[in-house]
């Protein structure tokens, strides 16, 4: 394949994994900016930031992040993104259940929430498939090159996860 070839191959992916999302495909610099970001942000104390990397062997094949958006409340939300070359293999899904898993048990939540755009099938199928549950649709979240985006709003509550004894 030559450099060119990579190039557009690499371009589609990165257009189809920011399809639904109000960022991306982003710059090589962006990324590195996003990344330092996430680096940064496990020093901070408190810790709000909880970014995760999913690798198959030593191929990284996905991220996702847990962003505690209020310890009075506990209540945090996941998001994660998935190469597309890998989508369809439970990699979303073994993400997510990490993210609640860390937020639920390792940080005391009470409820973790996600949004995902309705045209996004395959997200929303991640979502019930970790055991939350749709809210709502809220109207006119972002405002995407194609128009604006609506999100579905999922969540679960600690009760749900770890059911009491």
């Amino acid at each position: 394949m030559t450099a060119g070839a990579a190039r557009r191959l690499l371009s589609l992916a990165l257009g189809a994994t920011s399809r639904y999302q109000a960022w991306g495909p982003n710059t090589e610099a962006r990324t590195r900016e996003f990344v330092d970001s996430a680096v940064q942000a496990r020093s901070q104390t408190p810790q709000r930031r909880f970014p995760y990397v999913a690798r198959v062997g030593r191929e990284v094949v996905g991220m996702g992040e847990l962003h505690v958006r209020s310890r009075g409340q506990r209540q945090g939300e996941i998001s994660y993104v998935v190469h597309p070359r890998r989508w369809g293999q439970g990699i979303g899904t073994e993400i997510g259940r990490h993210l609640l898993a860390h937020g639920f048990d390792g940080l005391g939540l009470h409820r973790i929430y996600a949004t995902c755009d309705p045209r996004n099938l395959g997200s929303s199928r991640v979502l019930s498939k970790i055991g939350m549950r749709q809210e709502g649709h809220l109207r006119h979240t972002a405002l995407l090159s194609d128009g604006w985006r609506d999100s579905m709003i999922f969540s679960t509550l600690e009760t749900e996860w770890r059911p009491p004894a």
